[in-house]
């Protein structure tokens, strides 16, 4: 049976995508660049937001310098809209509780900087507890590097074999194996199903409650 059930962010538990588009956008523009369609930033996330800056800069200007001006700009904006457009995903709410009844420990683990994922995890599950919370922090590289995994098995006590790690990218996949954890992907996010099974997703859901009956599976 397994005891903790650890979460990615954005893509995941929630559909982000059009706040982090609008404020890469506003940022872009204030900075005299071309900015981007909504449903170009689904293959610019994942990597935490530098690499979002990165990739949404013309390529002749993915300076550091730049990546830095346009954090800048996007920061407090972000920090004071990201819950504009972003909602959960259908069945997620719902799911939580469920495994908080069940004895499931929960946690997140993001490549969101530590303040937003911390804002948007109380702002969207205010009543559900979460063991373990970490977004992207100083000193701590990010996924598909295991080092937010094994922090959260260390606060929580629950050894990896124990755990599974829910997400919607190869990154999230890759995450899951260099930390020893049973991978699920989920193919309402970002990314979708290919790119979850060409990085190794051990299970592929398309509905929140699936996660249910993995549980117990060995």
């Amino acid at each position: 049976m397994k005891k903790l059930v650890i979460f990615d962010l954005d893509g995941t538990l929630l559909d982000t995508v059009a706040d982090l588009a609008n404020a890469t956008n506003r940022a872009l523009e204030y900075l005299g660049y071309g900015t981007h369609p909504v449903e170009a930033y689904y293959q610019f996330v994942g990597n935490g937001i530098d690499k979002l800056f990165s990739r949404a800069l013309p390529v002749e200007q993915r300076t550091e310098d730049n990546v830095q001006r346009v954090r800048s700009i996007f920061v407090p904006y972000y920090n004071e809209h990201n819950a504009d457009c972003s909602r959960p995903y259908p069945g997620v709410v719902d799911l939580l509780h469920s495994l908080l009844l069940q004895g499931v420990q929960l946690a997140v683990a993001s490549n969101k900087y530590h303040e937003a994922t911390l804002k948007l995890v109380r702002r969207f599950f205010p009543d559900v507890l979460f063991a373990s919370v970490y977004g992207q922090r100083d000193g701590v590289p990010i996924k598909p590097a295991p080092d937010v995994v094994f922090d959260i098995l260390r606060d929580t006590g629950v050894e990896a074999g124990h755990a599974l790690y829910v997400g919607d990218s190869g990154v999230d996949m890759q995450t899951a194996s260099n930390a020893g954890v049973e991978s699920v992907g989920v193919a309402w996010g970002f990314r979708g199903e290919m790119e979850l099974r060409e990085h190794g997703a051990v299970h592929v859901i398309h509905k929140a409650d699936e996660i249910l009956g993995l549980l117990d599976k060995e």
